[in-house]
C-alpha cells in the first residue's frame, strides 16, 4: 500500500472514529486498515490515534494530519482527472442520501440516464427520512428537504417545495371536506413526527394577514407516523389528511387518488439544498451529480426568491 493509499485509510478512519467502519467503507480487511495506520505512524514518527477498546479519536497531531490529508487527497484526485476531456470519463464511487420521496419519485425514474453517460461511477444511494452524518458516514453529498442547522457543511440551495394538503376520495366520502380553518377540528390529521411518542405540532398554514407567518392549528387524529411512506400510505387509506410537497403527489392528483384541500391555507414552502462536506476541491464526480440533480429537480421547485401561490 502506497503512502498516498494509507493516507486515504487514515481519513476514513479518522471520520468515521472507527478502524472497522473504515474497513467497511473501504472494503478492506480489519487488520489491513489497522496495519496501514501504524505504518504511517511510524514514517511520521507520531501517534494519530488514540485507541481504546470503546472508541478512536485523534490525537493533536492526528488531527493536524487529518486537516492536511484532507486537502492533498483531494488535490491528488483533482490533478488524475483535470485533463479528461470529455464528463464521461469519471470514475469511482459516488455515495449520495435523499429522502424517500425525491427518491422515489424524482431522481431514481431519471437515473439510468445519469449512470448511462458515466458508466464508470459506482453509485451507493441511501434513501431515508432520518438525518444521515454526511462526515461520519461518508456521503459526498446529500439533498436535504427542511431547515439547515449543521452549519459545518457547504449549503447549495436549488429552491423550494410547493406544499399542498390531501385527502383521500375515500376520507371525503366519510368526513367530507373541509372548506375553512374552522372546519378542522371536525376533521382528522395523519401526525408525523420524526420519532414516535413525539407530539405533532399540528395542522402548518401561512398566515399571510399576520406578516406573513406560519401558524399550527392542533387537529385531532388517531394515527401518528415517522417515515414519509407510511404517511402517505396513511393517507390513500382514507386516515386522514397530510401535508406534503406538491412533487410528492402530483401524479396522485391526475390519477385521482388524492385530493387538494384548503389550498388557500397551505403549509410554508420547504427548502431544498445540497449539502456537502468543506473542501477546497470537490471532486469532479460529485460536482456533475449535484449539477445533475439540480437541473431535475428543478421543474418541481420554486424558485429561490419568488413567493409560491
Amino acid at each position: 500500500m502506497s503512502l498516498l493509499q494509507e493516507m486515504g485509510v487514515y481519513a476514513r478512519v479518522a471520520e468515521l472514529a472507527s478502524f472497522t467502519q473504515a474497513a467497511q467503507s473501504l472494503g478492506l480487511p480489519k487488520a489491513s486498515v489497522s496495519a496501514a495506520v501504524q505504518r504511517l505512524e511510524a514514517v511520521l514518527g507520531t501517534r494519530l490515534l488514540h485507541r481504546t477498546t470503546r472508541r478512536v479519536h485523534m490525537t493533536q497531531d492526528g488531527l493536524a494530519f487529518y486537516e492536511r490529508c484532507k486537502d492533498m487527497l483531494a488535490d491528488v484526485e483533482e490533478l488524475q482527472t483535470m485533463f479528461r476531456p470529455a464528463p464521461s470519463a469519471l470514475r469511482g464511487r459516488l455515495r449520495i442520501d435523499m429522502p424517500l420521496g425525491a427518491a422515489r419519485n424524482i431522481v431514481v425514474p431519471r437515473l439510468p440516464e445519469f449512470m448511462a453517460a458515466h458508466p464508470a461511477l459506482e453509485v451507493e444511494l441511501s434513501s431515508t427520512d432520518r438525518r444521515v452524518d454526511v462526515v461520519r458516514e461518508g456521503f459526498d453529498c446529500v439533498l436535504r428537504a427542511g431547515s439547515l442547522v449543521d452549519s459545518s457543511l457547504v449549503a447549495r440551495p436549488l429552491g423550494h417545495y410547493r406544499m399542498v394538503n390531501c385527502v383521500s376520495p375515500g376520507y371525503v366520502a366519510t368526513h367530507g371536506i373541509p372548506v375553512t380553518l374552522d372546519d378542522l377540528p371536525r376533521h382528522r390529521l395523519v401526525h408525523y413526527v420524526p420519532t414516535l411518542g413525539a407530539r405533532s405540532a399540528g395542522f402548518e398554514y401561512v398566515d399571510e394577514a399576520a406578516g406573513p407567518q406560519t401558524r399550527f392549528l392542533p387537529m385531532p387524529g388517531p394515527l401518528s407516523v415517522n417515515n414519509s411512506e407510511a404517511y402517505l400510505a396513511a393517507c390513500l387509506a382514507g386516515l386522514g389528511m397530510i401535508q406534503v410537497p406538491e412533487a410528492a403527489v402530483r401524479r396522485l392528483f391526475a390519477d385521482g387518488q388524492l385530493v387538494e384541500v384548503l389550498p388557500a391555507w397551505r403549509a410554508a414552502p420547504l427548502p431544498v439544498s445540497l449539502l456537502y462536506a468543506h473542501r477546497r476541491h470537490l471532486p469532479q464526480r460529485v460536482q456533475a451529480f449535484m449539477a445533475w440533480v439540480a437541473e431535475i429537480l428543478q421543474p418541481h421547485l420554486v424558485p429561490i426568491g419568488t413567493v409560491p401561490p
